[in-house]
């Protein structure tokens, strides 16, 4: 489906997700292999669905969707924790609260979007990073197939790892469209989870303290 437009130009398109097929024509043309067979079984499902009309208006979405998911799923291609690795010398002896970090990812069941926002917390020893890279960890692990639960450790496993701080603490709350536009079809219901490391697990006067910061 590769066309003379560069805009849904198949190559054009790999060569910015997967900088490593520029000097390698095997890996490319896998690739290009891999996308033409994919946008096919989109047009399939498109007629599965009951798309069967010549709609000239849908003639680039399969190669869309591809072009799409491949941004959805951008934090594959990334160490979220690398971002953590930038520390400063600052002395810090109460919890660092970052909240309503605003995030996009994709349910791994039915490939449905799901988002809403993360709320993060973490009580130094030694290291503190800057307040955009905790932002950056959880768009990491976000653009990625994910279930909200494992979203939620994976954030707060990355900041206990590498800063090793006191503690840690992540809020997550989410609305998923596969609840909300199928299946039960709860359009108002969210999702809260939780993850505690360190002291905020023991703590009740930080877990409390928490709480009320991100109301």
């Amino acid at each position: 489906m590769t066309t003379n437009n560069d805009h849904y130009n198949e190559a054009e398109l790999l060569a910015s997700y997967f900088p490593e097929t520029a000097n390698n024509s095997e890996l490319l043309q896998q690739k290009l292999t891999d996308v033409q067979q994919i946008e096919q079984a989109l047009q399939t499902l498109m007629a599965l669905c009951g798309q069967n009309d010549n709609n000239p208006d849908l003639d680039k979405t399969p190669f869309r969707v591809v072009k799409a998911f491949l941004e959805y799923t951008s934090g594959y291609r990334e160490d979220p924790t690398a971002h953590l690795e930038k520390v400063f010398d600052i002395q810090q002896n109460d919890p660092i609260i970052v909240k309503d970090i605003e995030f996009y990812s994709m349910c791994e069941h039915h490939f449905a979007p799901f988002f809403g926002v993360a709320h993060v917390a973490y009580l130094p020893d030694q290291k503190v990073t800057g307040l955009s890279k905790i932002a950056r960890v959880v768009e990491g692990y976000a653009r990625r197939f994910q279930v909200q639960e494992r979203l939620t450790n994976q954030i707060a496993d990355a900041i206990d790892t590498v800063l090793q701080p006191k503690g840690v603490m992540v809020a997550i709350e989410a609305k998923h469209l596969c609840v909300s536009s199928r299946g039960a079809k709860k359009e108002q219901a969210q999702t809260f989870t939780l993850a505690s490391r360190g002291a905020y697990i023991k703590d009740s006067q930080l877990r409390s303290e928490f709480m009320t910061a991100i109301k």
